[in-house]
């Protein structure tokens, strides 16, 4: 493959024996560090998202949520749910009877779910780590107590969401330093999260959903209006659960997602839809953006239908991969004109990082951490210093509804890490961050990988568009007679400001089994390997 090194992309690096990319350049270098001094994949992952919790807080944190595929090498991938749960006495009449009507705002304490990420991270080290925690969080714990840069990308999010912040007068202490966001370069710091990590390296997922920690968490929830209890905590511990993934076909190897309550089905859906038609080199710019419009479109509208969680609710995922229900809908899809803008009635989300790891054994892991919207529901325990996510936002508050809050229940999630794999094996794991569009991501990004053999790095950097609320959003990339085209079979065109989310992959060449990375330029991380 020949690169152009006078454009603006990044060439994408290789490597012999182990690589680790992340989107933010701290949080690979602490992962890295595992790999050199002994530690596994999974020892990296948590380095990295340990560290991406601190460096990134308005993106990820303890006080969320995480998904991951694991796939020892040459063995079938597994599955980590590590969604949390609605407190026990969370139901939709007693939303209603606390004067939420259509949707659960973004800063409401009903926004906030047990957070799963801590149960998750514990399970998958117990199951699968080889290093202690203390020594995988010393980088995270470092940064935390004595302060850390503020990166270029993470500061333009910032100062985005300061107005928001400025709302819970505990975060805005926190994050609005002297009463602005850090510009980057500034140092900031998180030493509570630090202590967090600390108890969590000595107690393990016991150090954050029980004993005192727990306690002063329910305590500040329900100051703010919670249902929140120590016993939700305390259930808490073991939110996180193993799980069989879900597979569809696509270009000649299975595309492996993690199953309901994620909408890992929605982009398996896509790439179903997209696979009955021909997306090779001779399809033009428009009619590939509006192809991927229209099954997005089609997928989504199911999504928001029927995902849910499978404990209380119906598993609907054989029925929508199904050959009859996927021909159907590839059918609706007029190549002429855009079908009538599906009603979108789930409140819009983006924050969230994703990571990727192979180490010297092979084996890969596929990992995402989220506290939903920017700096989540913005309301921080100042006695914990932990920032909660917004998770709950999600449910429905409509009785009947399969995503509808319940006790104990998982809301529906947009977090979703991927794995390619052939014959059973995993060959490149791979995730796009961006709330809503990951679905999208995931079918866009392998379409231009398997489609139009493009490199990892080249697939990422290629401009975006998304499908959503009625418009079709597009990069400035996005060449003007395409959107000529598109604007004359009916879409609404939008042109983004900022980025529409990010990507990291490392892939693994068949012939040679050198690794092969990417790390979107969108963001401010990286792919580096050994």
């Amino acid at each position: 493959m020949t690169f152009d090194f006078f454009s603006a992309r990044r060439p994408a690096p290789v490597a012999t024996e182990a690589m680790i990319a992340t989107s933010h350049p701290l949080a690979t270098a602490a992962g890295l560090r595992m790999l050199n001094t002994g530690g596994n994949a999974v020892d990296a992952a948590l380095a990295a998202v340990a560290v991406q919790c601190v460096v990134d807080p308005l993106m990820t944190g303890i006080g969320g949520d995480c998904f991951a595929l694991y796939a020892p090498k040459g063995g079938p991938v597994k599955a980590l749910n590590g969604s949390g749960r609605a407190p026990a006495a969370a139901t939709v009449e007693a939303l209603r009877k606390a004067g939420l009507t259509d949707e659960i705002p973004q800063t409401s304490p009903h926004a906030v779910t047990v957070p799963g990420a801590i149960s998750a991270w514990c399970l998958l080290h117990e199951s699968h780590g080889s290093l202690p925690l203390d020594r995988i969080f010393a980088s995270a714990i470092r940064y935390a107590e004595d302060g850390y840069p503020v990166m270029p990308r993470v500061a333009m999010d910032w100062a985005a969401n300061a107005e928001l912040v400025s709302g819970d007068a505990n975060a805005a202490a926190l994050f609005l330093p002297d009463g602005r966001a850090p510009l980057a370069g500034e140092r900031h710091a998180q030493p509570l999260v630090g202590a967090r990590l600390r108890e969590i390296a000595a107690k393990g997922a016991a150090g954050f959903y029980e004993g005192e920690t727990a306690a002063r968490m329910a305590a500040h929830l329900r100051a703010l209006g919670g249902l929140h209890t120590e016993e939700d905590f305390h259930a808490g511990k073991d939110a996180a659960i193993w799980t069989d993934p879900i597979s569809a076909p696509y270009g000649g190897y299975d595309v492996v997602e993690c199953p309901p309550n994620g909408q890992g089905l929605a982009a398996l859906l896509i790439l179903r839809i997209l696979s009955k038609f021909d997306l090779g080199a001779d399809l033009s710019e428009a009619d590939r953006i509006h192809l991927h419009a229209e099954a997005t479109k089609l997928a989504y509208h199911h999504r928001d239908a029927l995902i849910a969680d499978p404990a209380q609710a119906r598993d609907v995922t054989g029925v929508l991969l199904s050959d009859a229900v996927v021909d159907a809908l590839a059918a609706r899809i007029d190549m002429t004109r855009a079908l009538p803008p599906v009603l979108w009635d789930e409140p819009e989300h983006k924050d969230t990082i994703y990571l990727c790891v192979i180490d010297k054994n092979g084996n890969a892991i596929s990992f995402i951490n989220s506290i939903f919207h920017g700096f989540g529901s913005t309301r921080l325990d100042p006695a914990t210093g932990v920032l909660f996510h917004s998770r709950g936002a999600s449910f429905r508050l409509i009785e009947g509804h399969p995503n509808a809050i319940a006790p104990m229940k998982r809301p529906m999630h947009t977090i979703i890490p991927g794995m390619l794999c052939r014959d059973g094996a995993a060959v490149m794991p791979f995730g796009v961050m961006g709330g809503q569009y990951q679905a999208a991501g995931h079918a866009a990004f392998l379409s231009g990988l398997l489609d139009l053999g493009m490199g990892v790095q080249e697939a990422m950097d290629t401009p975006r568009s998304f499908a959503h609320d009625g418009v079709l959003q597009i990069e400035p990339g996005v060449s003007e007679r395409a959107r000529v085209e598109l604007e004359a079979r009916g879409h609404r065109l939008a042109v983004q400001s900022s980025p529409i989310g990010g990507s990291q992959a490392i892939r693994i060449d068949p012939e040679t089994g050198f690794l092969t990375g990417g790390s979107d330029t969108r963001k401010d991380g990286c792919a580096l390997g050994i």
